[in-house]
């Protein structure tokens, strides 16, 4: 049976974050609130807690599993090399609704998804998320929701549509407006816009002082 913890209640948020922890060390799913929309995750190591939380999605490995960092050195070791536009929009928008594909470190023994060897990273302002991240390390964190179907903006909508496949349930309030990270791809030579969210095309171009590409 999932547990659902009210993070509101100082002792109730101090469980939860100790009980998702150890579901997370244990290979378990946990819901979690972030600044865009409420997540499922996992350890991003575990290539079956992985595989559970495609399951809890119904969804396939085509769309890779994004990871979320409690800080903005985690992703040092986990990236093949950090280039100066990464640090740029890492100094300018992180923690925030700002997500980076990046290629990742290929000593890194990971499965999440169909990656073509990148991996799209993201540190979340939300002090639940942070605290829980940076007690467990990096997270595959996903939307809380089945595919095809809206995602959460509050804890008890992800129950709704995950149920039991979720081992604990952090209940950080409802996030608002459920508006997506905007996710940027810096594989290539050119700084090219994945999707349109949060942070818009024009306010990554005045960071990095160029123009950023369309999808």
């Amino acid at each position: 049976m999932a547990s659902t913890y009210d993070c509101a209640d100082p002792d109730q948020r101090a469980e939860g974050l100790a009980a998702a922890a150890r579901a997370v060390r244990a290979g378990r799913q946990v819901v979690l609130p972030t600044d865009t929309v409420y997540g499922i995750g996992c350890d991003a190591f575990s290539a079956s807690a992985v595989r559970g939380l495609l399951n809890a999605k119904q969804r396939g490995p085509d769309m890779p599993v994004p990871v979320l960092v409690g800080s903005w050195t985690t992703i040092d070791g986990l990236v093949q090399g950090v280039p100066k536009t990464a640090r740029d929009l890492i100094e300018a928008f992180w923690p925030g609704g700002l997500s980076l594909v990046l290629r990742h470190a290929p000593s890194l023994k990971w499965d999440l998804g169909s990656t073509k060897g990148t991996v799209m990273l993201r540190m979340p302002l939300h002090p639940v998320a942070l605290e829980l991240l940076r007690d467990v390390g990096p997270m595959g964190v996903s939307s809380a929701n089945v595919s095809g179907q809206p995602p959460a903006s509050s804890a008890a909508q992800a129950r709704e549509q995950l149920g039991d496949k979720v081992a604990v349930y952090l209940d950080g309030g409802p996030s608002g407006e459920p508006i997506a990270s905007t996710v940027i791809d810096l594989t290539g030579d050119d700084p090219r816009v994945l999707r349109e969210g949060a942070v818009s095309s024009a306010e990554v171009a005045e960071v990095l002082g160029r123009e950023v590409l369309p999808a």
